[in-house]
């Protein structure tokens, strides 16, 4: 009998590889210190309608490729129903081979529901029922649970209420969830319209007017300060490059009264506007012992006319290919310079900067604690077996892999979580090349600590987050 595609020893290439995984990765809990998971789902404990509900809203991931593959809209993101959309995206799996969607696909259906055929339009039907009937049993809490999440870091607004967050530290998930402090939307003064919009829902937020620049960094402050109350501990930052123009706090007023009263900033002023603020948030980060996480070089929205149609976040950004290396270095040292530079982890979208990264890191490293200035996992489009050797390499070539913090999964999907596993496999794999290959000494243990400390207990220390029965520390 054919053993099935995904088993024991998926993506393990020899015997070490297959050593460190079982021995010393596969044992590691999980810190998911970065993903676009819902908090109210998590507060309520969601019971998904069906596979579709769980597996396919949100994912752009499998919306671009059901594009690709000629399905129509109409089951991707319109009206069609949930197995008719499900049957749609099992036609395409057979298309995603060599695409890193075929091998989350089937590690993802194996780890939920033990299914183990491949998916295509024949295998739909039975795949579908089978799911569906184990859906009761496999609500967020228990997906939690059977994947030993320690850590869980939603990604939050400041403008969002964090009554779902305090539901959820007063039930008895054990599963610790924070939220991260994510202010893009504090950057957007280029569009008065949604960014005075955003001002009213901050507003809401602090349950006091912001009239002049100096509410609104109080505002931000007191959300800063709410977020830390409940447990978070680092900011995201989704930028295109670091903003790095000089700026007064007198001309950031400026700015700001202009799109108060609807005016339409130019790109220089934007520029230096968010700079501003963006050294705020470095300040405030480094204060309250934080991380700061910089995800930068997406290019989105590409497409005008879908934008149009079905709103962001739909499937219609990319690789961005800006020059990164130079407003990196001065955001940094601006924030170096003062004494004010938080942990920093550092994310790259485009494969070219992996090493223009993994350098900038090394510049910024004090001697004040261990991997303080961080290279990213695999991120976005680069989150797949080579990207993220690609991201390991030069980790290991210009840094210190052993005190890399791991994987994030960024995803909005509660099935994502077989993707640390994926993770952990290519690492093992990687390592266990050098053990045979004799690049790496033969000492298994030697090694395997290492595994141990980057899927686990690294990111429990750079972050504080304490042992699996402890809250985060102050």
């Amino acid at each position: 009998m054919n053993r099935p595609f995904i088993h024991d020893d998926f993506l393990l290439g020899n015997e070490p590889a297959r050593e460190l995984y079982h021995r010393y990765a596969a044992p590691q809990p999980i810190i998911d210190y970065h993903n676009h998971l819902s908090p109210k789902q998590i507060a309520d404990n969601h019971e998904f309608a069906d596979l579709t509900e769980l597996w396919l809203s949100g994912d752009h991931y499998k919306w671009r490729a059901m594009r690709a593959n000629g399905i129509a809209e109409r089951f991707i993101t319109g009206n069609a129903s949930p197995e008719e959309k499900f049957n749609a995206w099992a036609a395409t799996v057979p298309y995603t081979l060599r695409n890193p969607l075929y091998h989350w696909t089937h590690l993802e259906l194996a780890r939920e529901f033990g299914i183990t055929r491949l998916v295509n339009a024949e295998t739909a039907g039975d795949i579908w029922r089978e799911a569906n009937a184990l859906l009761s049993s496999l609500r967020v809490h228990d997906l939690l649970a059977r994947h030993k999440v320690h850590v869980l870091c939603t990604t939050d607004d400041p403008a969002d209420s964090l009554e779902h967050h305090q539901a959820i530290r007063e039930s008895k998930l054990k599963t610790r969830v924070y939220p991260t402090y994510r202010p893009d939307k504090a950057l957007q003064i280029h569009q008065p319209a949604a960014f005075n919009g955003w001002i009213e829902r901050l507003e809401n937020a602090v349950a006091g007017s912001i009239r002049t620049f100096d509410d609104l960094l109080s505002a931000l402050k007191k959300r800063h300060d709410d977020f830390h109350a409940i447990g978070c501990r680092a900011s995201d930052h989704g930028l295109a490059s670091c903003y790095a123009s000089p700026c007064s706090r007198a001309q950031a007023s400026q700015i700001f009264n202009g799109a108060r009263a609807g005016k339409v900033c130019t790109p220089e002023e934007q520029s230096a506007y968010a700079s501003f603020l963006m050294l705020e948030f470095g300040r405030w980060n480094a204060a309250r012992g934080w991380a700061m996480q910089l995800h930068l070089g997406a290019l989105r929205n590409t497409n005008s006319r879908l934008l149009g149609a079905l709103g962001p976040d739909t499937g219609f950004d990319s690789i961005g290919d800006c020059p990164q290396a130079q407003a990196l270095a001065t955001y940094l040292d601006a924030l170096d310079s003062t004494g004010e530079l938080p942990r920093t982890i550092l994310y790259n979208l485009n494969p070219a900067d992996n090493y223009v990264f993994a350098a900038m890191a090394g510049n910024f490293q004090d001697g004040a604690e261990p991997g303080k200035i961080q290279l990213g996992s695999g991120w976005w489009f680069l989150d797949q077996k080579e990207g993220i050797e690609w991201q390991l390499n030069a980790l290991s070539n210009l840094g210190l892999l052993r005190r890399f913090v791991g994987m994030v999964t960024d995803s909005r999907s509660f099935l994502s979580f077989p993707r640390h596993e994926y993770f952990r496999r290519i690492l093992c794999n990687l390592l266990g090349q050098g053990l045979a290959s004799g690049e790496l000494p033969n000492d298994l243990p030697l090694v395997g600590k290492m595994v141990e400390e980057i899927c686990y207990t690294n990111a429990r220390d750079y972050f504080g987050f304490g042992a699996p029965s402890e809250p985060a520390s102050s």
